[in-house]
């Protein structure tokens, strides 16, 4: 394991590999803690998320939903409650997987905000956009999306009272792989610190379809390339992040991608810049 290895994994706070089904147990109880924890020191009872049909918004939604039920239960206040919303962008090409995940959560309430005409209403004011690139200009409108979505989620919680959660987990803050004040703004992360197979694991363990559970991980921003895997935006695999975050050797080439993407993306990570 490098010096830089050991630096980032202690930065992102990563956990280590589960030893045994009892650790993998005891890290979803923690973090059905955690949230529960979060909604009392803030003195609300709602949360939101919004469901894209990845296994990330998946597991954090499922541990949202379980976490307001062991709520109700220990308080017999049904005040406490989980809104999962879909955030489609027109017609979501892999509609089937998102319907499948709000199917597995269960939620207490479903929403359904359509992004579309936010988006397009954005685009047309903005003459920046005009000039670009098709395939410049299709980026920048992804990223529009997801800030329009964390609008969206935000709305909905201030309606309702409520916090608003994120999926953002150790493999993919270490590449900075999410929208800046987009999908990287939330109130509690509870996936934090996790790597992606072991968000697998806990999907997996709460009962999760497996179609879903390894369902190729996309942002699906792009309209030019609907369904774009992470790992072909990264250029290396989630299985060599993973690794890498564990301490484990990897391939020069992917340390060398691993550790540039990381210390490009350190702004991301951070508190506005300030004198």
């Amino acid at each position: 394991m490098s010096n830089r290895q050991i630096e980032i994994a202690a930065a992102l706070n990563v956990v280590p590999p589960f030893a045994d089904t009892a650790a993998l147990v005891a890290e979803v109880e923690r973090r059905k803690a955690f949230i529960k924890q979060c909604l009392r020191n803030a003195h609300v009872k709602v949360l939101v998320l919004g469901i894209s049909g990845g296994v990330d918004s998946l597991t954090a939604g499922r541990l949202a939903q379980l976490s307001v039920e062991e709520l109700r239960a220990e308080t017999g206040d049904d005040g406490y409650q989980f809104i999962a919303v879909r955030l489609p962008y027109n017609i979501q090409h892999d509609e089937h997987d998102a319907a499948a995940s709000m199917q597995f959560i269960r939620a207490d309430v479903e929403d359904t905000v359509n992004i579309a005409g936010a988006v397009l209403g954005l685009s047309e004011q903005v003459a920046h956009l005009h000039g670009l690139t098709d395939a410049r200009r299709d980026f920048v409108i992804g990223n529009a999306k997801a800030r329009i979505r964390m609008v969206a989620q935000y709305t909905i919680a201030n309606a309702n009272n409520g916090l608003v959660i994120g999926t953002d987990h150790a493999a993919e803050a270490v590449m900075g792989f999410f929208t800046k004040f987009g999908d990287g703004a939330c109130d509690l992360a509870p996936l934090s610190g996790l790597v992606k197979h072991q968000v697998r694991a806990i999907a997996r363990h709460l009962g999760a379809p497996e179609n879903l559970v390894e369902k190729v991980p996309t942002a699906d921003l792009e309209e030019l390339r609907p369904g774009k895997p992470d790992e072909e935006a990264h250029g290396v695999t989630y299985a060599q992040i993973d690794a890498f975050l564990h301490g484990e050797k990897v391939s020069e080439e992917a340390y060398a991608i691993i550790v540039r993407t990381y210390d490009n993306s350190q702004h991301k990570r951070e508190l506005p810049f300030a004198p």
